[in-house]
């Protein structure tokens, strides 16, 4: 019998990631939590795998859960956008594009202050790296973009990163002069590039021992005691990991919302004032890439 992978399962699925859980996942799509589940459990028929695991309290996506979160984007960027080229795209959708380290914790929360401010508006996420963010506001493929240290003049600053050091539970640094072993992302990469200015201006040398394009594979490396990594967290510490007081504070990331070059001023506006108390203390206590 011939498996198939359905839209409506991805989208949940995607949701799942984008929205932080099953029940935010539901209230985003205007369905039940039961709903969402079946659709995941639908996912996992089709693919003979386990995509979403418990843990504690919460749940969080199996390795090849992560593997299908990168296939089921792609599928849905080109099932949507085949809608748009017939002229089917509701008005009242934003798609808002991220990069992976800072959708993990802005993401969420955006789209919850976005339906309370503007409950007219739908949101649609796109997970890129930064050049693909800026080309897909350029292209009009993307509404508004988070983008980090950026020096787009028309993009609007909504706040600042607090970024954290991250190791393994017992971690030790490497007696001087060896140097400091980190977990950065592929280049280029805003996180990679402060941790390494962030050591070089302290004069602690330093090498990247493990790279990851993904987050999920950051903080795996990490876990497993590889070396460190420069993350923004929002003060929410990753499993698995404990924050390191004995490296060198890291300057934090400039946040600015860019946008499409004909989307509506107030319609950004929305988006920075929803953005900007989600950075203010106390909840900027510490950050990722």
């Amino acid at each position: 019998m011939q498996k198939n992978l359905d839209i409506a399962p991805l989208r949940s699925f995607v949701a799942i990631a984008d929205c932080g859980g099953f029940q935010r996942a539901a209230t985003h799509l205007h369905l039940t939590q039961g709903a969402v589940s079946q659709h995941v459990r639908r996912l996992e028929d089709a693919v003979g795998r386990q995509l979403i695991q418990r843990h504690g309290r919460g749940s969080r996506f199996t390795p090849d859960g992560d593997e299908l979160l990168v296939t089921a984007r792609r599928i849905l960027e080109l099932h949507d956008d085949a809608l748009r080229s017939f002229g089917t795209r509701a008005t009242d959708t934003i798609t808002i594009g991220s990069t992976e380290h800072a959708a993990a914790q802005l993401l969420p929360a955006l789209a919850t202050a976005l339906e309370q401010a503007a409950p007219q508006f739908s949101c649609r996420f796109r997970i890129d790296r930064g050049a693909g963010l800026r080309e897909g506001l350029a292209s009009r493929r993307i509404d508004l973009a988070l983008l980090l240290n950026s020096d787009d003049p028309t993009a609007i600053h909504v706040g600042e990163l607090q970024l954290t050091w991250y190791s393994a539970p017992g971690w030790q640094l490497p007696p001087r002069p060896d140097p400091i072993p980190i977990v950065a992302f592929d280049s280029p990469c805003a996180l990679r590039t402060r941790a390494l200015e962030t050591l070089s201006d302290a004069d602690l040398p330093a090498s990247i021992r493990a790279e990851a394009p993904q987050l999920g594979g950051v903080h795996a490396s990490v876990a497993t005691g590889v070396g460190v990594a420069l993350l923004a967290t929002l003060g929410q510490t990753p499993d698995g990991l404990v924050p390191r007081a004995d490296l060198p504070t890291a300057e934090p990331l400039r946040l600015s919302i860019g946008a499409r070059p004909d989307l509506p001023a107030a319609t950004a506006k929305i988006a920075a004032d929803a953005l900007r108390p989600l950075l203010a203390p106390p909840l900027r206590l510490a950050s990722g890439a």
